[in-house]
């Protein structure tokens, strides 16, 4: 039995009955390099319950203490059952790209049995109608709490399903499992008790050693990130979600992303990512008569090298990023979103908020956990209702060797991300071997045609690549664009609050 943290706890407290933390990973699978040519679902079975030991929290379920007096508990679940948590299905005929996004919408939507460990798996077949994959291909979908996912150890979830060869040995017997009985009511409250009691004694020397730093990086933080009245405007998207999800991708060469940031000296790839979605959002608004006069702001995570270790591995930090939703030019889009990221004012966002999670390990995390949750009420009694951006990019990193699934080859892969209120609209951008995949996850109500969008993002990506590449601007635009001009009609979801007549003081 183990507690979680401040920070996992976060994510249980903060589900509700249209709004959950489920994270969905989406595998699409050659079968053909598989010897026979055939996957069984038997085999994926058995394959991953030999795993299982790997990764614990697949057979722990959360048991929450009495009145949610302290922090819930990963406990082992006694009647943990592996058929339950693996399923088989398939699409109906013509089992399509379309009729799949809907189906891993809906399952993503689903939330999650608590009483029960936190994920569940979906084999699907019948996705004969996709392009660009062989017949026979069939899809995982892996969906887990964000409360289970251990960024220290996210590698775990790929090492649970793939092997780095085609030739994999079969499945070894499971190993013999014998679950923890769980404490009753009395103890937990007893543990709550203590942990209550010794909490000053426990963290006196840690908040002595780290009071300083800490009082330094916060004021920092909420200086450059939350204080500085920095206006953005309201979109569709930043309004109350439904329980309906909509999910929908594009995918694309890195070559091409690379090529792309050369447009602008200094640019990453990142930089070029962001502006591709940059492109693809700002048409979906226009097509909808709502796109801002100012620019769109998105939540980004930006990469930071810590100072004592110029040469090391770097790490992310969530920042405010304009995205240049306001210049046409897509070269001027990609040049103030370059200015941006490298701006000293991000940076500072980045590192205090990166000390200040570094910093959390060792102070109070329960009282600043306290201390976030006034505030959050305070804003609420006060009616200040303020979204932290227009929309979320995030950039979810895959492995660049091929993987396979017993002999199936990996030849796709991406993320459905949770929304919430004031936040509609979250971008997932995943990279595996040569590829890089710009996914989005939306409320339906609020983005009712998810194929307008990704084909909105298409064409900004071939506007881009038109710059690089001269002679494809001399190519007849796509009769595409065309169809889209009738199609994309949907009108805003919630009267009165469109994007150009609101603003937002963050």
């Amino acid at each position: 039995m183990r507690q979680l943290s401040e920070h996992d706890a976060a994510y249980i407290y903060s589900d509700s009955a249209h709004a959950n933390s489920n994270v969905t990973l989406l595998h699409i699978y050659d079968q053909s390099t598989a010897p026979g040519g055939m996957v069984r679902f038997k085999q994926i079975l058995a394959h991953v319950e030999s795993r299982l030991g790997q990764l614990p929290v697949f057979r722990e379920k959360i048991l929450r203490v009495p009145l949610d007096l302290d922090y819930p508990y990963w406990i082992e679940d006694e009647n943990f059952d592996i058929e339950y948590h693996v399923r088989h299905i398939a699409l109906p005929k013509p089992g399509d790209w379309r009729q799949f996004c809907i189906q891993a919408s809906r399952i993503h939507a689903r939330p999650l049995d608590l009483q029960r460990p936190l994920w569940e798996m979906y084999v699907i077949e019948g996705l004969d109608s996709f392009l660009d994959l062989p017949v026979g291909s069939f899809a995982v979908l892996l969906k887990i709490h964000h409360a289970a996912i251990d960024v220290a150890h996210h590698n775990q979830i790929t090492a649970l399903l793939h092997d780095l060869s085609p030739d994999s040995s079969p499945p070894a017997p499971p190993v013999p499992w014998f679950p923890e009985s769980a404490p009753g009511n009395l103890g937990l409250l007893l543990r709550a008790g203590f942990n209550v009691a010794t909490f000053p004694l426990r963290m006196a020397q840690p908040l002595r050693r780290n009071w300083s730093t800490l009082q330094s990086a916060a004021k920092t933080f909420v200086g450059e990130f939350l204080g500085r009245a920095e206006e953005f405007p309201l979109t569709r998207f930043n309004s109350e979600v439904s329980p309906h999800r909509v999910f929908d991708t594009r995918r694309f060469a890195l070559k091409d992303f690379k090529a792309i940031r050369g447009l602008v000296p200094g640019a990453t790839v990142n930089d070029a990512v962001l502006a591709v979605c940059a492109g693809g959002l700002r048409r979906y608004l226009d097509l909808q008569g709502e796109l801002p006069d100012d620019s769109l702001v998105a939540a980004a995570p930006i990469a930071v090298r810590s100072a004592d270790e110029p040469g090391g591995e770097a790490s992310f930090s969530w920042v405010r990023v304009a995205l240049g939703t306001d210049l046409g030019d897509p070269v001027e889009r990609l040049a103030a979103i370059r200015a941006t990221t490298s701006s000293s004012a991000v940076m500072a966002q980045a590192v205090s908020a990166r000390e200040l999670t570094r910093l959390a390990q060792h102070a109070p995390s329960a009282a600043i956990a306290a201390t976030s949750k006034l505030l959050r009420s305070a804003s609420a009694l006060l009616g200040d209702w303020t979204p932290l951006a227009n929309c979320a990019i995030a950039n979810v990193p895959g492995p660049q060797a091929p993987l396979y699934l017993q002999g199936a080859r990996l030849s796709y892969l991406s993320a459905i991300m949770p929304v919430a209120d004031g936040m509609g609209l979250v971008f997932s951008v995943t990279s595996y071997g040569d590829m890089i995949v710009v996914s989005f996850t939306a409320c339906y109500e609020q983005l009712p045609d998810p194929e307008v969008l990704a084909q909105c993002l298409r064409e900004s990506f071939r506007e881009y690549l038109a710059r690089v590449r001269p002679a494809a601007r001399r190519r007849p635009r796509p009769a595409a664009s065309k169809a889209l001009r009738r199609v994309a009609v949907a009108p805003a979801p919630t009267p009165g609050r469109k994007a150009p007549a609101r603003r937002v003081v963050a």
